[in-house]
C-alpha cells in the first residue's frame, strides 16, 4: 500500500539549479570534465576574519539555541547596515534572522498569504519564487517583462495586473536580479512603490545581490522611494552572495513588526533559530568595509565583460549586459527555432551531455528561450567553456 503525498509536495517542482548540479556532479564523478556555468555562488573563499570569528564561536561553546528572530547582537548590526547603506531605519523587533534569505522570503509569504491569494511575479524570476507561492495555497501572478526594458517590470504592467486580476496580495521585486543581473532605477520602483501603496499591496524585495553592482550602478531600495511603503515592504537580505557564505546559511529579514513577529512564529515552529556560530561570523560580514570585498567585485566585472562579450559573437545569440549580481542571460531563440529541440530543457541537456557544459534552462526562470550562465568561476574556466558551448552550437545549425 503506497503513501498518500500531499497535494502540497505533489504540485512542487524540484529546483532546477539543484538538479542541474547534481547532474553535473555525477557526471564530475565518473571522471567527465565539466564546466560548470550552473552554480548560483561565488567561488571565492569566505573572509578569513569572518571564518575566525566562526571559529572563535566554537571556542566560546557558543553552540546552543539562540533567540528564535536572532542575537540582539547582531539585529543591532543589521540595524547599522541598513542605516548606513540604505539610509533606513529599523528597530530590533522589526528584523528577524533566518537560515538563509530564501527560507526568509519562504517565511514572508507563509505570513502574507492564503489559499488563492495573488502573489505578482515579474518574469524572469529566480527559480524558487513561484513555488514557494505555492507551497503556500498561493497564486503566482506572473508579470511577463520585455527583454528591450532588461526584463523589468513596469508601473503601467503592474497597474495592468491589479486592473485585470482584482485585489492583489503581495509582489516579489529581486534587485540586482537574478537571472538577468538586472538593476532598478530609483524612478522604476517609485512607481512601483506608489501603486503597491494605492493598492495595499505587500512587496517582498529580495536584495541579496545589493552589493555585487557593477558600471557605476546604486543600488536603491524601494522603501527609499515613498514615506509610507515601508510599512508594506519586508526586505530581504543576507551574508551568502556578497561574503561568500552560501554555506553558512544566514539571512535576514526587515519589516513591519506585525509581520516579523509571526515570521519569527513560524520559525519557532521550524528551524528553532539560526546556527549560534554563522550569526557570530555575519557580525563580522557586516561590519566589514565595502573596500574589502572590492576585488570580488572586480573580479567579477572582468568575468562579466569576457563572458557577454564571448556569448554576443556567437552567430545567433544576443545578450544584454547585467548591471548586476554574477549571471548573464542570453536569448538563444535562434537555436530553438533553427532545431528540433522544443525549448531550453532539452537544448541544456543535449549542452550537458555532448559539450560537458553545464547551463541553466531558461525555462525554470519564466522565459524559455533564454539560458542562464553564472560567471562565478575562474576565467580559465570560462573561455574553455564559452569555446565548448560555441562549437555544441554551431555542430547544430
Amino acid at each position: 500500500m503506497g503513501i498518500k503525498l500531499s497535494n502540497r509536495v505533489q504540485r512542487m517542482e524540484p529546483s532546477a539549479t539543484i538538479k542541474l548540479f547534481s547532474e553535473a556532479k555525477k557526471m564530475m564523478a565518473e571522471g567527465i570534465d565539466i564546466v560548470n556555468f550552473g552554480v548560483g555562488e561565488p567561488d571565492f573563499d569566505t573572509p578569513e576574519k569572518i571564518k575566525n570569528s566562526g571559529k572563535q564561536a566554537i571556542d566560546d561553546n557558543f553552540t546552543k539555541y539562540t533567540v528564535t528572530s536572532g542575537i540582539p547582537e547582531l539585529k543591532e548590526a543589521i540595524i547599522k547596515k541598513f542605516k548606513h547603506d540604505n539610509n533606513l531605519d529599523y528597530k530590533p523587533g522589526e528584523i528577524i534572522v533566518t537560515p538563509g534569505a530564501k527560507a526568509a522570503i519562504a517565511e514572508a509569504l507563509a505570513v502574507i498569504c492564503d489559499l488563492g491569494d495573488k502573489i505578482v511575479i515579474p518574469a524572469p524570476y529566480w527559480v524558487s519564487y513561484p513555488t514557494q507561492v505555492k507551497m503556500v495555497d498561493g497564486e503566482p501572478i506572473i508579470a511577463k517583462t520585455e527583454e528591450q526594458n532588461s526584463y523589468k517590470i513596469t508601473g503601467e504592467l503592474l497597474q495592468e495586473i491589479v486592473d485585470n486580476e482584482g485585489q492583489v496580495t503581495g509582489i516579489i521585486l529581486n534587485s540586482p536580479g537574478n537571472p538577468t543581473g538586472s538593476v532598478y532605477t530609483k524612478d522604476e520602483l517609485a512607481e512601483i512603490a506608489e501603486i503597491c501603496y494605492a493598492n495595499g499591496i505587500v512587496i517582498i524585495a529580495d536584495e541579496i545581490y545589493e552589493k555585487l553592482i557593477y558600471d557605476g550602478e546604486e543600488h536603491i531600495s524601494i522603501v527609499n522611494t515613498n514615506d509610507k511603503i515601508q510599512d508594506l515592504t519586508i526586505v530581504i537580505n543576507g551574508v551568502s552572495k556578497a561574503y561568500a557564505m552560501t554555506g553558512w546559511r544566514l539571512g535576514y529579514a526587515a519589516g513591519p513588526s506585525e509581520i516579523i513577529d509571526n515570521m519569527a512564529k513560524l520559525q519557532g515552529q521550524t528551524a528553532s533559530c539560526v546556527i549560534g556560530i554563522s550569526q557570530k561570523a555575519a557580525i563580522t560580514a557586516l561590519e566589514m568595509e565595502d573596500s574589502e570585498i572590492q576585488n570580488m567585485v572586480d573580479t567579477f566585472k572582468k568575468r562579466r565583460d569576457f563572458l557577454v562579450q564571448s556569448l554576443n559573437e556567437i552567430e545567433g545569440i544576443e545578450c544584454k549586459m547585467p548591471l548586476g549580481a554574477f549571471y548573464a542571460f542570453p536569448n538563444v531563440s535562434y537555436y530553438i527555432d533553427n532545431t528540433d529541440f522544443n525549448g531550453t530543457d532539452e537544448l541544456s541537456q543535449h549542452i550537458l551531455k555532448n559539450a560537458h557544459v553545464a547551463v541553466v534552462s531558461g525555462k525554470a526562470f519564466g522565459m524559455d528561450n533564454h539560458l542562464r550562465f553564472s560567471y562565478a568561476n575562474s576565467m580559465e574556466n570560462l573561455e574553455k567553456g564559452i569555446q565548448r558551448f560555441k562549437n555544441c552550437l554551431l555542430e547544430l545549425i
